[in-house]
Parts: structure tokens; sequence; C-alpha cells
């Protein structure tokens, strides 16, 4: 019961640095965000997909594979965004979109997973599963944009709070979720961290060359990076060990998490190293 409330808190936290105006990006940058979309939304669980399946996982962990792929990107992706002078109010619309849509593709794509993998048991999110994904993921960011509408001052006040909050969320439910497979835990690192690793940096990747490919400018492709390679895997692992009430399920996200800050930060380093070189002197 306390990890939904966690993931709540997380979220709503997430809606309290959220405006109407968030919204309107997609207006002001149409083609940044249709780009940026297409590529998390639908490119990216099909590249997950082709990872699963060339490495042969047990189902289980595939399906937490494309659980994982399904996850919106997180906050934290505005934050390397920033470092790495990306375009973060791109981040802030892409976030604020995605976190509307997981609450269907989550669902959608978990359940392709569950059917295709033929994983064992009760696993799939049924009806009431899917109302439970909403109310975590969507009804705390909407009420969190509700109270910053309102009290402003009290957003920006807990703001710092609750990122420090989120992080410690994500790093107890990781360690927690990699723990409570500590028997399989060398099996597990060993096939899944290849798997999680490479999906990371093809999700980098993509996100930046796909973006470059459409004529997206330079603050707009590391935008894309980082919204597309850096997850919201408390989401996902939320949903795994909460609604799924499987821990092995929850096993790849929890890898990532971890892998995903070191990746992004070499990734973001090569980018923008290799950018200041091309640039004209």
């Amino acid at each position: 019961m306390g990890l939904p409330i966690a993931l709540a808190i997380v979220m709503f936290g997430l809606g309290l640095s959220l405006t109407v105006g968030d919204f309107r990006g997609v207006v002001r940058a149409p083609r940044a965000v249709v780009v940026a979309l297409v590529l998390q939304v639908l490119v990216l669980p099909v590249i997950a997909f082709g990872l699963v399946k060339a490495f042969d996982l047990d189902p289980l962990l595939a399906v937490g594979v494309m659980l994982l792929a399904a996850s919106p990107g997180g906050t934290t992706a505005s934050l390397f965004s920033h470092l790495f002078r990306g375009d973060v109010a791109l981040n802030i619309t892409l976030t604020a979109v995605n976190s509307v849509l997981a609450a269907a593709t989550i669902p959608l794509i978990t359940n392709f997973a569950i059917g295709h993998f033929g994983a064992e048991g009760e696993l799939g999110l049924q009806f009431g599963k899917v109302v439970q994904v909403i109310a975590i993921v969507l009804v705390p960011v909407v009420v969190g944009m509700a109270v910053r509408s309102r009290f402003a001052g009290f957003a920006d006040r807990a703001d710092r709070p609750v990122r420090v909050f989120s992080i410690v969320v994500l790093a107890s439910v990781a360690v927690g979720a990699l723990l409570g497979e500590r028997e399989n835990l060398g099996e597990y690192v060993r096939d899944v961290g290849a798997v999680t690793g490479l999906f990371c940096l093809l999700s980098l990747t993509i996100g930046y060359v796909g973006a470059r490919v459409m004529r997206l400018n330079e603050a707009q492709a590391i935008a894309s990076s980082m919204e597309i390679g850096v997850h919201n895997t408390t989401v996902a692992l939320t949903i795994a060990l909460s609604i799924l009430d499987s821990t092995e399920v929850a096993v790849p996200s929890a890898v990532y998490s971890i892998l995903m800050y070191l990746l992004a930060t070499a990734f973001g380093f090569l980018i923008t190293r290799t950018s200041a070189a091309q640039a004209p002197a």
C-alpha cells in the first residue's frame, strides 16, 4: 500500500511543476513535440520488443522490459537537458503530455507483452488495474497542477523537497526490487544488464539522431534524447510491484534506473563535445 502512495506523491510533485501553459508548447513547437512523442510512444516499444526477442529473455523479464519502454520520461530528464543545454521547455511539455498518455499506453503495451510472451498467472492489467494506473499516474498530476494554479508560492517551496523525496523513493524501490530477487540477482543482472544498457543507449541515440534527421535544432535534439532515454522508472517499478505483484517484472526497471544516470551523463558529454568540435571556428 505504501508504494502506490509514494508514487502518487511523486506524481503530485510533478504536477506542482506544471501549468496549463506547458501543454501549449504543443502549439508553439508542434513538430518537435510530435517527433519526440512518436519516437517515445511508438518507436521505443518496437526497439524494446526487438531486444527482448534477440536476447530471448524469460517471459516475466520480457514483460518488465516492455513495461519500462512504456513508462514516460521523468522530471530528471529536464535536469539532464538543462545540464547539456537542451530545450528544457520542450522537456517540460513532453513530460506533461506523456504523463497523460501513459495512463493509456502502459496498459496497452504491458498487456500486449503479457499475452505475447505467455507470462504466467493473473498478471494482466484488467479494467480495475487500469483504473489503478490512472489513479496513481494521472490523477495526482492533475491535482498538483490545480494546486499550483491556486497556490504558486507553495508549489515553488515544495519543488525541492518533492524532488529529494522522488530520488529517495526511486533508490529505495530499485534496491528493494533487486534484493527481492537476490537469489537470482546475479543471473538477472547478467541477462537484463546487457538488454537494459543497450536499450538505454539506443533510446538516447534515437532520441537525438531522430530529432536531427527531422531537422530539429541542437537544443531540441538534446531535449528529445534525454526525454526518451531517461524514464520515470518509479512508475514502472510501482506498477510491477504493487499492481502486477511481480518482483521479477520490476528487475529490468530497477537495473535501468541505475544505468540510465551513468549512460545519460556520458552520452550528454559526448554529444556536446562533438557539437562543439563541429561548430565553425
